[in-house]
C-alpha cells in the first residue's frame, strides 16, 4: 500500500523568458523530456503578466531582450517579497566578467552560457530546484506556526482580531521610529506570534473569568518561553524570538520571565508592549468595557509613570497617532 511519503511529487514549473524562438523551443524540449512543466514568455512584460498565475519554481531568464533587460527584471523580482525566493538562472552569450557581476548584483542565483549544453542545464536546474524545495519546506513550517498562533487567538472569542491589530499598530510605530526593514517584518510577525506559547495553556486557565491561583498564574507565566522554543528552530524567526520571550517584561523590572528592566528589554519587545496595552484597553472584554482613546492614553501615561512601559516609546506612539489623525 502506498504511504504519503511514497506519493509522487508534483512536477516543478519552470518559466523560460527569452525572445529567441530557437532557444525557447530547445529549452522546452530539453526540460519537458526530464518531466518538468514549462511555460514561456518572449519578454519581461509578458513574464510579469504570467508570474502571478503560474508561480514558477524556477526562472530561466535571457539577459538581452527587447524592452526591459534580464538584469532589470531579475532585480525587480528579487526586490519583491512575493517573488524574491524564486531561483533565477540567467542565460547569456556574454562571457565578460563585468556582465556576470551585473547579474550577481541583480540577484541572479546562477548562470548558463550559450551555446547551451544539456547536462549543464539539467545539473543547474536540479540544484536550484532542490534549494527551492528546502525554501518551500521552511515556508510550510512558518505557515503551521502562524496557524497555531491564530488558533490560540480563536480560543478566546473576546479578543477578535487582536493579533492583526497588533501587527498593524506595531509596524506603523516601527516605521514612525525609522526602524529598518527586518525590524518592521519582525514586528509584524511578532504581532501574530507573541502569545503563541499559550497553545500549551489549558482552557480552564486561559478562559478563566475569576482571578488565577498562584499555581495557575505560574503556568500562565510560562507561555513566553514556550512560544520562543516553538519558533527557535526557524532561522527566519530569529528577530521575532526576543519579542515573543520579552513582551511581558516591565520597564521597572517587575515583569516576566527574566525580570529585565529598562533597555535590557529588547527594543522590538518594548514596541509591541506599548501597542498591546493600548489595544487591550480600547477593546471591550467580558470583564471590562472598551476605553476611549483619551481614557486609554491617560491610563497608559499613569502606568508609565509607575514604571511599567518605556516612556520614550509611549510618547512616540501617541505622537504617531496624533500625526495620523491630523493627516486624515
Amino acid at each position: 500500500m502506498k504511504t504519503v511519503t511514497d506519493a509522487p511529487k508534483k512536477a516543478p514549473w519552470i518559466l523560460v523568458v527569452d525572445d529567441k524562438i530557437d532557444t525557447v523551443l530547445l529549452l522546452r524540449e530539453l526540460l519537458t523530456s526530464r518531466g518538468y512543466n514549462v511555460y514561456t514568455a518572449s519578454d519581461a512584460e509578458e513574464a510579469e503578466q504570467v508570474l502571478p498565475r503560474i508561480r514558477p519554481d524556477l526562472i530561466l531568464l535571457d539577459v538581452i531582450m527587447p524592452g526591459k533587460s534580464g538584469y532589470e527584471l531579475c532585480r525587480e523580482l528579487k526586490a519583491d517579497p512575493e517573488t524574491r525566493l524564486i531561483p533565477i538562472i540567467m542565460i547569456t552569450g556574454l562571457s565578460d566578467r563585468d556582465d556576470r557581476v551585473r547579474g550577481i548584483e541583480a540577484g541572479a542565483d546562477d548562470f548558463l552560457s550559450k551555446p547551451l549544453y544539456p547536462e549543464e542545464l539539467f545539473a543547474r536546474v536540479r540544484s536550484l530546484l532542490k534549494l527551492k524545495e528546502f525554501t518551500d519546506e521552511l515556508d510550510n513550517a512558518e505557515a503551521v506556526i502562524f496557524s497555531l498562533a491564530l488558533g490560540v487567538e480563536a480560543r478566546d472569542p473576546y479578543t477578535g482580531n487582536h493579533c492583526a491589530r497588533l501587527a498593524d499598530y506595531a509596524t506603523r510605530l516601527g516605521r514612525y521610529l525609522g526602524l529598518d526593514h527586518d525590524s518592521i517584518v519582525a514586528l509584524k510577525r511578532g504581532g501574530y506570534l507573541h502569545d503563541l506559547g499559550k497553545v500549551s495553556i489549558p482552557d480552564r486557565i486561559l478562559r478563566k473569568d475569576a482571578g488565577l491561583s498562584a499555581e495557575e498564574w505560574q503556568t500562565m507565566r510560562e507561555h513566553p518561553v514556550i512560544g520562543e522554543k516553538i519558533c527557535a528552530p526557524l532561522k527566519s524567526m530569529r528577530d521575532v524570538l526576543p519579542i515573543i520571550r520579552s513582551h511581558h517584561e516591565h520597564w521597572n523590572g517587575s515583569g516576566y520571565p527574566d525580570g529585565f528592566e529598562g533597555e535590557q528589554i529588547p527594543l522590538l519587545a518594548r514596541v509591541l508592549q506599548v501597542v498591546d496595552i493600548y489595544d487591550a484597553l480600547t477593546t471591550s472584554r467580558p470583564y471590562k468595557p472598551a476605553l476611549s482613546h483619551a481614557e486609554a492614553e491617560r491610563t497608559i501615561m499613569e502606568e508609565t509613570r509607575n514604571g511599567l512601559w518605556d516612556p520614550h516609546l509611549v510618547d512616540a506612539f501617541f505622537a504617531m497617532l496624533r500625526q495620523e489623525r491630523k493627516a486624515a
